[in-house]
């Protein structure tokens, strides 16, 4: 089976400036394609490190494919580094010259020299055109039967030319005949340890499909991956490992693939006609940010206030000050005059609340920092609410207390509010 490596270049990403979202994305569009990912590495602006990496690649792969290091500064040294490691100059690619030149025309600035680099080269490599930037990536050969693809790192720019000129050039090549097609199924509520349990046996009887389980804060995503011919066959094989992992997990699946739990949420209100509000306190409007970013949202969400102060919970929620004075921000009954308050005030049909001590500072012995309260209000005569305990940080806790509110809401909107 041929195999590639990837290496993504950019000191920023040594010095975590910059999270690598490239190598990911890369990784899954070979999969699809049928091509085995060997490894994955990481090297910084040096070109002696850089060409390195390329030789201890190619010592045990069919090919490289590198993002990053092809613009005009001088630490963009990813074309010299593939020259140096494979002993070859450069040689001007007109196109890309040409292009360029008609970019800097276009919006009236001056083209500097350290520009046409980007034009220039490894002597004897296949161009890629980048039709949304400046820097050409290229496809240089080491001999017959290896090869480094250089792309730009810029996502936006390196999508397309993976996608449409190097996967093709990489199917080609290897003449790939198979693919890999995996299926993302969503929980929420369910910890690792218990969807173990639940599908355990699994794990351990399935080959292709495999399984495997990534989990995020308060959730977890269990991954099925087949590899077969085509999609199609491909499909056929998980389809039944997915009907039985579901059965089994049933009650914590919201979605698969590319669903999220603000997505869930949404399309089953939608679905019920009914609109949703949020009042925030201690998590400083990430649900509503969840809610938002889920195309069409506004069909549903109707909007949400952030009331950090007590003062913004009594003008704008209806909280009353006896309440407070007597229970604290942080109660359960406050918590329930702020569902009630967004509900009623922003006309919508459910709202849920949150209040709690994310920290550092400010906890008591009574009230810890990570304590946590949620009340969901739907204008019926109960009002419920839940109090957590959780542990991290500041931001470990406003995360965590993020999922659980989305938890609470697809389960209201499944009509199995705990």
């Amino acid at each position: 089976m041929p195999s590639v490596e990837i290496v993504a270049v950019g000191t920023e990403l040594l010095l975590g400036q910059l999270v690598d979202t490239n190598t990911p994305f890369i990784a899954g569009e070979l999969a699809r394609a049928g091509i085995d990912v060997r490894s994955t590495q990481c090297v910084g602006d040096n070109r002696e490190r850089i060409a390195a990496a390329i030789r201890t690649s190619l010592s045990r792969a069919d090919g490289l494919v590198m993002t990053g290091g092809l613009g005009p500064t001088v630490d963009d040294l990813t074309r010299d580094a593939v020259c140096s490691a494979l002993g070859v100059g450069t040689e001007l690619y007109e196109p890309a010259l040409r292009a360029m030149e008609a970019i800097f025309a276009k919006f009236g600035r001056p083209m500097r020299e350290n520009n046409r680099k980007q034009a220039e080269l490894p002597a004897g490599s296949r161009p890629l055109d980048n039709s949304r930037g400046t820097a050409p990536g290229f496809i240089a050969f080491a001999n017959a039967e290896q090869f480094v693809a250089c792309m730009p790192g810029v996502p936006r720019e390196m999508k397309p030319m993976l996608v449409e000129q190097v996967v093709p050039f990489l199917r080609e090549r290897f003449g790939a005949r198979e693919t890999i097609v995996t299926r993302i199924i969503h929980t929420i509520g369910l910890g690792e340890s218990e969807i173990d349990y639940r599908i355990g046996d699994l794990f351990r009887s399935c080959e292709n499909p495999k399984i495997a389980v990534l989990a995020h804060e308060f959730r977890a995503d269990v991954k099925i991956m087949a590899k077969a011919r085509d999609a199609a066959e491909a499909e056929a094989m998980i389809a039944p490992l997915q009907s039985e992992i579901v059965s089994r997990l049933e009650d914590g699946v919201f979605g698969y693939d590319a669903e999220t739990p603000a997505s869930a949420i949404l399309t089953l209100l939608r679905l019920q006609q009914r609109h949703l509000a949020i009042a925030e306190s201690c998590t400083g409007g990430r649900i509503a940010a969840a809610l938002t970013s889920v195309p069409g949202a506004s069909h549903t969400f109707v909007g949400a206030v952030v009331a950090y102060d007590n003062a913004v919970k009594v003008t704008q929620l209806g909280v009353e000050v006896a309440t407070i004075a007597r229970d604290g921000a942080v109660s359960e009954e406050v918590a329930s005059q702020m569902a009630r308050g967004a509900r009623t005030r922003l006309s919508a049909g459910v709202a849920l609340a949150t209040t709690g001590v994310a920290g550092p500072d400010g906890g008591t012995p009574e009230k810890p920092v990570g304590l946590v309260i949620f009340a969901l209000d739907d204008g019926t005569e109960r009002s419920n609410a839940w109090s957590f305990r959780l542990d991290g940080d500041r931001e470990t806790i406003q995360r965590r207390a993020t999922t659980i509110g989305l938890n609470l809401l697809w389960r209201y909107a499944k009509g199995h509010v705990p």
